[in-house]
């Protein structure tokens, strides 16, 4: 009995399991990093602060979950990792206490024409099992309602094993699928116009094509005259019907050309199957343009763009096909579903309804299942990964977030902490970079990297609690508890662009008279109708010039210099002052190091284990010949010169002999958009998402415009950059130009001349002008969510 007594009494023994409560990082050398040491604590919320570039992405994702990344995918077989990227080991001298990482980033979501909101959540795939086993009348399995899917008819012998004998029975068997037969379930089909393809005066041989790739120099050429279906030499208008035929409709057919097995197959095929089955955004420049040229792109006729076949849409549930169920706004097909009372389906039905609210919960309910993936902007990519790990039965994983409060109103963002302090309530330890102040002061421990960005960067100057942050003389610190104060006077608009009758998407009808001269702020919650109202009414328009968030497209050997246009005048002078030619001056042409092509290092592939990187002994990483060094301007070589920041080069160009105007203009943009640290040669890729946006806003300032529209600006900025920001917007605007800016961070629309807002919701609960005046109109007013969020911000 009193043993029994003393055992309930005695606390047990801390278990050694538990003790490992820690990530610890020591030595990270990562990019900007210099030797970082950090204790990241488990199953807590953790988030990282910084001016852009100051080295939290390269942490956090570039070492912590790489790491974790790297060490997951060698479980797997050889044979699996050869067809996973290489992951090499970050710069760090030891990680401990890692957990599985999952990454949820601001990457849009791949551009596949097939993939839709549907399909990359599971939605689609519930729906469907939920008609294949409801609908009537009964059409066939769960892929009878799958666009992705054709309809396939099999005959002939099949053999049987039964009993004693092998019967041989011979049957028709049809696989039904869900994909209309017309538009092949892409929703639309295509006319290409056939003068844009050649010109019928010439013959082949007198390069008659103009589709880009076809030249009559390589394969293609080989291919069309060695195939005998007409004459190379013959001009197109004088080919007779059939040779007309064969040359742009033949299906593909199996040639021989000089002992040699090839396909042939006419223009149109081979357009479809190389550009069309692709989005055409993700096609190179040039390519898009020819498409955009020779082919219209029309609404299905057959499935009124709904993609499926005209079984699959007759097979209905309460009245609703599923073509009718994914068209619904999100929390209205929640709604619908919630009226099917089916015991047979209960845990279907339960898990479909749970992923549906978690799409409203996050604000998201104004999506469509069969909204394009690929149109999602980044903050609503982001948000749509976030609903797969919210019903997750995963704890004990590390959830790595890169600004998940990007494209959200206030309104919106407090749902967004609750989904973040969720997941942590589950046992999973959760970093997040961020910027946004109502996000820091949800952590339960901040690490703030600085003190500047790029080279001023990479050392963690505080980690504690958001209240010694808020103590602590940091950028962060100081700034966390910003305000803006209203503007005393407003600028007067000189004229106005006029919009009427705006119905894009969402948009009821919308008649707004944008003011010009001024800067405009364009606001509401996510899914009023912003960004319809400027890429259906405005953009498009002569002297507007549209600065939006897609991704800067670049490899590796892209830099700031080359994407910017900097390098020519660069090259240029460089040219002219040793007498010799501008193409030696390019680490992509002449004057590229022979070792390394001009990469600066060399990738050395082994196989099944990781492909090595190692510098370049012969360049030792400068990318250029050593003759090419020689050469000289201003007493620096063309490696240096891409060796220095942008403030270093913009010293450099102004005046004495590396005077280059074009070269300075170009620098003082780049300083003016606040990338001042950036070295001109550093791989694009190394950029963060806040560098990248800005490189293209400096970019693009030089397009000849008088109408500027910006897309959330404030994306990636530090509080501390906001200030500088504004004043580029107000340089733009002095100087004679509008700007127009869709924005929800409070400090833009106090500084604003004119703000219109859009709601009062999301999706048909908004596409309505809420409010038009200026922001000390709007805070009197406090009728709108944005006012009520604009009066708490500002100080008065």
């Amino acid at each position: 009995m009193s043993k029994a007594k003393r055992t309930a009494t005695q606390s047990p023994a801390p278990h050694v399991a538990d003790s490992h409560d820690l990530i610890r990082v020591q030595g990270a050398r990562e990019n900007n990093l210099k030797d970082v040491s950090v204790e990241i604590p488990k199953r807590r919320l953790t988030v990282f602060t910084g001016v852009s570039g100051s080295g939290k992405s390269s942490l956090v994702f570039g070492t912590v979950a790489a790491e974790s990344q790297r060490m997951i995918n060698e479980t797997y077989s050889a044979f699996v990792q050869g067809f996973m990227p290489t992951l090499a080991r970050p710069e760090v001298d030891l990680l401990e206490g890692l957990t599985t990482a999952i990454i949820v980033d601001q990457e849009r979501m791949g551009s596949n024409p097939r993939s839709t909101v549907g399909t990359a959540t599971d939605a689609n795939a519930m729906l469907r099992i939920l008609f294949s086993r409801l609908g009537k009348p009964h059409v066939g399995p769960p892929t009878a309602f799958s666009f992705n899917v054709p309809t396939r008819t099999a005959s002939g012998v099949m053999k049987t094993d039964k009993g004693q004998g092998e019967k041989t029975v011979v049957r028709n068997a049809v696989y039904q699928g869900g994909m209309c037969p017309r538009c092949e379930g892409m929703g639309n089909v295509n006319d290409i116009d056939l003068t844009a393809l050649y010109d019928d005066s010439k013959s082949l041989n007198e390069s008659a094509l103009t589709i880009p790739g076809y030249s009559m120099d390589g394969w293609y050429g080989r291919i069309f005259r060695g195939c005998g279906y007409f004459d190379p030499d013959k001009p197109i208008r004088k080919f007779t019907k059939k040779e007309l035929h064969d040359l742009l409709y033949r299906e593909p057919t199996k040639i021989k050309v000089d002992g040699i097995n090839l396909t042939y197959a006419g223009l149109i095929p081979q357009i479809q199957k190389s550009f069309l089955s692709k989005d055409v955004d993700a096609l190179q420049p040039h390519i898009r343009a020819f498409v955009e040229r020779a082919v219209t792109f029309t609404t299905c006729p057959e499935c009124d763009g709904t993609r499926l076949s005209k079984e699959a849409r007759s097979s209905k549930i309460k009245g609703k096909n599923i073509a009718q169920a994914c068209s619904m706004q999100i929390s209205d097909l929640a709604d619908w579903l919630r009226g099917i009372d089916e015991p047979s389906v209960a845990p279907l039905l339960a898990g479909l309804q749970h992923l549906l609210d978690s799409f409203a919960e996050i604000g998201l309910g104004y999506l469509s299942l069969d909204r394009p993936a690929g149109t999602l902007s980044g903050g609503e990519a982001q948000r749509t990964k976030m609903i797969r790990h919210l019903g997750s039965s995963l704890t004990d994983v590390t959830y790595v977030f890169d600004e998940p409060t990007i494209g959200l109103h206030p309104h919106d963002i407090q749902r967004m902490n609750n989904l973040l302090v969720q997941l942590r309530d589950k046992g999973n330890t959760v970093l997040v970079v961020e910027h946004k102040p109502e996000t820091i002061a949800i952590a339960d421990h901040v690490v703030d990297l600085g003190p500047g960005a790029g080279t001023e960067g990479g050392t963690v100057c505080f980690e504690g609690t958001v209240e010694g942050l808020r103590g602590s003389d940091t950028t962060t610190g100081r700034h966390l508890d910003d305000r803006a104060n209203l503007k005393d006077s407003v600028r007067s608009s000189s004229a106005a662009l006029e919009v009427r009758g705006a119905s894009t998407h969402n948009l009821r009808g919308v008649d707004v008279d944008i003011p010009l001269g001024v800067l405009c702020v364009l606001t509401g919650v996510a899914g009023s109708g912003k960004s319809s109202l400027i890429n259906g009414s405005v953009s498009g328009r002569d002297g507007v010039v549209v600065i939006d968030q897609g991704a800067i497209r670049g490899s590796r050997r892209s830099n700031p210099a080359t994407y910017t246009g900097l390098l020519d005048p660069i090259r240029k002078a460089f040219a002219k002052a040793n007498g010799v030619k501008p193409a030696l001056f390019s680490s992509n042409s002449q004057g590229a190091c022979p070792a390394c092509n001009g990469a600066g290092v060399i990738y050395t592939d082994l196989g099944i284990i990781e492909t090595v990187e190692s510098t370049c002994e012969e360049c030792e990483g400068r990318r250029f010949q050593a003759s090419v060094l020689e050469y000289t301007l201003g007493g620096r070589n063309i490696a240096e010169v891409l060796a220095m920041s942008v403030t270093e080069a913009e010293e450099f160009f102004e005046d004495g002999e590396a005077h280059t105007p074009a070269a300075h203009k170009i620098l003082d943009r780049l300083a003016d958009v606040g990338l001042g640290y950036l070295s001109l040669g550093q791989p694009l890729t190394t950029l963060s998402g806040g560098e990248r946006q800005r490189l293209k806003l400096a970019t693009q300032m030089a397009e000849k415009g008088d109408v500027y529209i910006l897309d959330e600006p404030t994306t990636g900025l530090h509080l501390a950059d906001v200030e500088q920001l504004l004043g580029l917007l107000d340089r733009l605007v002095d100087s004679g130009k509008s700007v127009i800016v869709i924005e929800h961070h409070q400090a833009v629309m106090a500084h604003a001349d004119w703000i219109i807002d859009l709601g009062p919701g999301a999706g048909h609960e908004g596409g309505q002008i809420v409010f038009e005046g200026t922001p000390a109109e709007l805070v009197a007013d406090r009728s709108t969510l944005t006012g009520e969020h604009l009066a708490a911000y500002v100080t008065t």
